[in-house]
């Protein structure tokens, strides 16, 4: 569903705005020492206390206005609705591996979707106080105004693109498709941004400011709001084989991986992913350095950063 007037959503959009940033301005009171940590799961992924108190509110606030809405969130799960169709995804704190080594990048996010589809996404930097929002059909905005990527943006420089990264928490380190792929992007482009926050990169790619964002099996809790913000700034999505990518939560994470980028610079990109897409697993060869505009190929590298060992830093109360 994607709407030519956007009118229908702007009662949801205020409240989503406004949640996120009541959320905001709670996260940046407590940012950088204020809060308790603890490990969440067994792949070095970490809840703070900042994560729940955050999605409490945003949770509330949805809730008191649209009590008959389904929601998703990143911690608490689902709350059941009515069967309307309509589905919250709230991504209270992204960034909660940055915050625990008191590293400024995280933000919070909220999309709601009907059925599938992405209809509303809005994406609130606490540190910055600036907030981005989308809707289906009605255009990104930001504090600037309207985000509109430029048509023909300026070459791509020898050194290649400036690419973010991103791979799902499910992901083993040691995946055969995710190393190579991020190996050949990294031998590829001219940096390769790994965040921890995929709604920051998601931002960021939308104001113009990276050239592209790449996924491999990414999370659904944050996937929905980036995309729309994205798409609506004039960014293409794509999957890895250059079929169309919705930006949708539903389904298995083997059909979350995407590459997004400028219009014009989208069969470039194409062409250093399409090799790992789906049914292509076991054709990669080693490939030690960029040798030129040929399609790479490459073997398993080094795996993405890990979390931190431990959840909590020195001068901060213990989980």
């Amino acid at each position: 569903m994607s709407p030519k007037n956007p009118d229908p959503w702007s009662s949801e959009r205020r409240t989503a705005v406004a949640a996120a940033e009541e959320a905001g301005a709670l996260l940046r009171s407590r940012f950088p020492d204020g809060f308790a940590a603890r490990q969440k799961g067994e792949l070095g992924d970490v809840v703070t206390d900042l994560d729940l108190a955050a999605e409490q509110l945003v949770v509330g606030r949805i809730r008191d206005r649209f009590p008959h809405d389904r929601i998703l969130a990143e911690e608490a799960g689902e709350l059941a609705g009515d069967g309307g169709g309509r589905t919250w995804l709230v991504d209270p704190l992204d960034g909660s591996n940055n915050v625990v080594i008191g590293l400024a990048v995280y933000v919070v996010g909220i999309a709601l979707c009907v059925d599938d589809t992405p209809v509303l996404g809005v994406v609130h930097d606490p540190m910055t106080g600036r907030t981005w929002s989308a809707l289906a059909g009605g255009g990104a905005h930001g504090p600037g105004g309207r985000l509109a990527v430029a048509p023909n943006g300026p070459p791509l420089p020898a050194a290649g693109p400036l690419l973010a990264w991103t791979q799902g928490h499910g992901v083993p380190r040691d995946d055969p498709v995710a190393c190579a792929l991020r190996h050949t992007l990294e031998l590829r482009s001219r940096r390769l941004l790994q965040l921890w926050a995929p709604l920051v990169a998601w931002a960021m790619l939308a104001r113009g400011d990276i050239d592209g964002f790449v996924g491999y099996r990414a999370e659904a809790i944050d996937l929905p709001a980036g995309a729309l913000l994205a798409r609506e700034a004039g960014i293409a999505l794509r999957h890895l084989d250059g079929a169309d990518f919705a930006g949708g939560f539903g389904g298995p994470d083997t059909g979350r991986s995407f590459v997004a980028g400028r219009p014009e610079l989208l069969p470039h990109l194409l062409g250093l992913v399409s090799p790992f897409s789906p049914g292509t697993e076991g054709t990669h060869t080693a490939e030690t350095a960029p040798t030129g505009p040929a399609v790479p190929r490459s073997s398993a590298a080094g795996t993405s950063p890990s979390a931190p060992t431990s959840a909590h830093r020195p001068g901060r109360p213990s989980a």
